[in-house]
């Protein structure tokens, strides 16, 4: 019998290989989903939790949940615009993160007006193909590449890439500069087919979202504990408000509390150098694995 008997499976599209498709395995194990142990694995069934995965190219995901066929997917962002598929984002991932921006020789171009007219060589030709329409500017041509779009600039394929530009030493090795603001920011997202074409209880899908919503909710903090003097509690708690409210409960010596409150992983240690500063003791920073708010 499965926790959710009764319930169609939860249909859901992971990314086989690539930058995504490691994190995306982490954070479903973390949120308490059965994985593949094995690379070759196209299909995994978690009939504990009535959700079945699909291990399947990253630039195919957004084609299958769009069609309908799928109930869920992660994938990209940038994969998801550039597919065109009838799927919306529903929740960004914060991991897989990367910049698109428009690059050439300098002195090609310094917005994307200047870019009209001109040959952009790209992997993400619908991408590009709708920055290019939403600015209004009309390109000469989109010539789409598999990778190394770089070289098309030295054989005059194209004027201008639209590449993903992390931290712009590669383009400075070859003599390139980027043009304008970014295409998009990416990242991976959690998507799902457009509402008429959804054929799974809502119920499922938002249950599905919460596991992950509280494991990046985990991620992101930790649970700091410490002992305080009353005289300095106000100030110690001040400085660990908590999420809603710190709890606080008085120590079998009088006079003292003790205090538990989640705070900002990344600002985790200057916290306790001010809880110190202000008089707390003994104070513990312990990891989250998971948590509802």
């Amino acid at each position: 019998m499965t926790i959710y008997e009764g319930l169609a499976m939860l249909r859901i599209a992971v990314p086989n290989k690539g930058s995504l498709s490691g994190p995306a395995a982490a954070i479903l194990h973390e949120a308490g989903y059965r994985q593949r142990s094995d690379g070759k694995e196209l299909v995994v069934v978690d009939a504990e939790n009535d959700v079945e995965f699909f291990y399947l190219r990253p630039r195919d995901i957004a084609i299958y949940v769009g069609s309908g066929r799928l109930d869920v997917g992660i994938t990209g962002r940038d994969l998801l615009i550039d597919s065109q598929a009838p799927a919306d984002e529903v929740m960004a991932l914060g991991f897989a993160r990367s910049t698109f921006y428009f690059a050439g020789v300098p002195g090609t171009a310094s917005c994307v007006a200047e870019l009209a007219g001109k040959a952009i060589a790209t992997s993400y030709p619908k991408l590009v193909a709708k920055h290019f329409a939403d600015n209004g500017v009309e390109p000469g041509k989109i010539v789409r590449l598999d990778g190394a779009v770089e070289t098309s600039l030295r054989l005059g394929v194209a004027d201008v890439i639209a590449d993903v530009v992390e931290t712009g030493s590669t383009l400075a090795r070859l003599g390139l500069a980027t043009i304008a603001d970014p295409i998009l920011c990416s990242e991976a997202v959690v998507i799902r087919p457009r509402a008429e074409d959804r054929q799974v209880e809502e119920d499922q899908v938002a249950r599905f979202l919460r596991r992950l919503e509280s494991v990046l909710v985990a991620r992101n903090y930790v649970m700091m504990d410490y002992n305080v003097h009353d005289d300095d509690l106000d100030r110690a708690v001040a400085i660990t408000p908590g999420l809603e409210s710190p709890t606080v409960s008085p120590l079998h010596s009088a006079g003292w509390s003790a205090v538990r409150a989640m705070v900002p992983a990344e600002s985790a240690q200057a916290v306790m150098d001010q809880l110190e500063a202000a008089g707390a003791r003994a104070v513990l920073a312990t990891r989250i694995h998971s948590c509802r708010i």
